[in-house]
This record gives C-alpha cells, structure tokens and sequence, in this order.
C-alpha cells in the first residue's frame, strides 16, 4: 500500500508572529520555518505504517515556495521514501488556499494511485482546517477527520476521532482520507545518519502548470493586527461579587 502525505512550510511554533508594519499580513523576512506540526504528525503515522509492513512506500507532498524542499528533506529525514515539490509561489507571503491545494493534491493523487493519504487537520499558520474535506470531495473518497488513533484493517482504516462529546470511532473503505489530530502520535527526531540519507532520495520537482490548476487567490486580506494585551484581572471579595463580574461581563 502507497501513503501520500501533504506537508506544509509554515512559521515554526516557537516563534512569535509578527504583523507587517502596513497592516497587509504577517512579516515572514528572516523567520524560522518549519513543518506544519500536524502535518509532522501525519508524516509519523504514515511511517509507522510503513515499518509495520502495512505499507510499502510513503510519498510527501508539498505545495508552495521553492524553499518547501526543506520541509520535504525534514519528512524524508524522517523515514519517508521520496518526496514531490510543487512550485506555486514565489513570494513567500503568498499563501496557496485550500482549495487550489486541494485541486493540486488531487491531480498529485491520479497519477501516484495511493490507497490512503494522510494529512494534518490544519495548518497552524491560516486555521483553514479544510484542504483535507475538499480533497475528499473532489476524490469522491471516504474521511475521517480529526484522527487520534488508526488502525489499517484489509481494505478499511478503523479511526478515532476526536469531537466535542468525546471519542468516535467510525470505519472507512479504502482508499480514503485521514487527518491527523494532536494526540495520534509523538514524532520522532530525525537522527543525523537519516538527514545525511535524506539529501540522496527523490525529490521531483513540478509546477502548478504542470497540473493545469490556477492558484490565484479568491480571498483578499484586507487587514492584518495583532491581538490586544491581555488586561490585568481583579480580586473579587466573594463568591457574590464573582457571579456580579462575570453578569457585567456577559458570561452567565
């Protein structure tokens, strides 16, 4: 069984974003990159899968800069197999939406045939939370969202999903779609003898273009600020004076 897994090159979650000046986005000049957190833990299950004997190759895919080929090395550091690049921007601060990734992502997936993909839920940099629902749209394939645990059974994936009353555990025929959740896997570090093997495997790089999928943006950003301090809280007398506050505030 082939596993394909999207990664994404996003701020790395230790760093503080900061606004442009203008207020026209993020100001992504000299700040550290890396895997979208998510996507890292997708990257793991699907190796995981692959060391279990369930699957035979693991396939990355990402779609953007140029400079996403780090990203791809990161996941083949990993355990990864080979890795596709497809080049849709060349300003760093464009970011390519869901569904042109998803168009993309699907193109990506008839010519390579996996039987399941794997992707982070979301990405931590625009919280779309969609790419993964709209390439399972386009596919007309099984999903099976928010993944805190799967398990490959013949030719169905058994997923626990993480909702709002709890845990669900539903079954999908493959091929289908997954998107992992925080609490599916912990990834692994990539040891200094993979990143050295790393820079010797496939890594095939495309265009947009080349899968005839226009990346133009449908969404303008028309303002960019950061959030408000948090303001500083009070010591209230009693539990009368608590349940007071919380009314002029709106809460209960």
């Amino acid at each position: 069984m082939k596993v394909l897994v999207p990664v994404k090159r996003v701020i790395d979650y230790n760093v503080k974003a900061k606004v442009k000046s203008d207020g026209s986005g993020v100001d992504l000049a000299n700040v550290k990159m890396s895997m979208n957190p998510f996507d890292e833990i997708a990257v793991e299950e699907a190796i995981r899968l692959k060391e279990a004997g369930t699957a035979e190759e693991v396939v990355v895919v990402s779609i953007g800069v140029k400079q996403a080929a780090e990203t791809i090395r990161t996941a083949l550091a990993m355990g990864a197999d080979r890795g596709i690049l497809v080049v849709a921007a060349d300003d760093v601060h464009q970011d390519i939406e869901p569904l042109a990734v998803a168009k993309i992502l699907k193109a990506v997936i008839d010519e390579e045939s996996p039987k399941l993909v794997i992707a982070g839920k979301q990405a931590i940099d625009n919280d779309m939370n969609a790419t993964g629902q709209m390439l399972a749209a386009l596919l007309g394939w099984g999903q099976a969202t928010f993944a805190s645990k799967l398990e490959i059974d013949g030719e169905a994936a058994r997923v626990t999903r993480e909702v709002d009353g709890g845990l669900q555990t539903i079954e999908v025929k493959l091929p289908a779609i997954v998107t992992a959740d925080l609490r599916l896997n912990e990834p692994r570090y990539a040891s200094l003898p993979n990143i050295m093997k790393a820079k010797k495997k496939p890594l095939e790089e495309k265009t947009a273009d080349d899968y005839g999928v226009d990346v133009s943006p449908r969404l303008e950003i028309t303002h960019t600020a950061e959030p408000e301090g948090r303001k500083a809280g009070i010591i209230v007398e009693d539990v009368d004076a608590l349940v007071s506050k919380l009314k002029e505030a709106g809460v209960v």
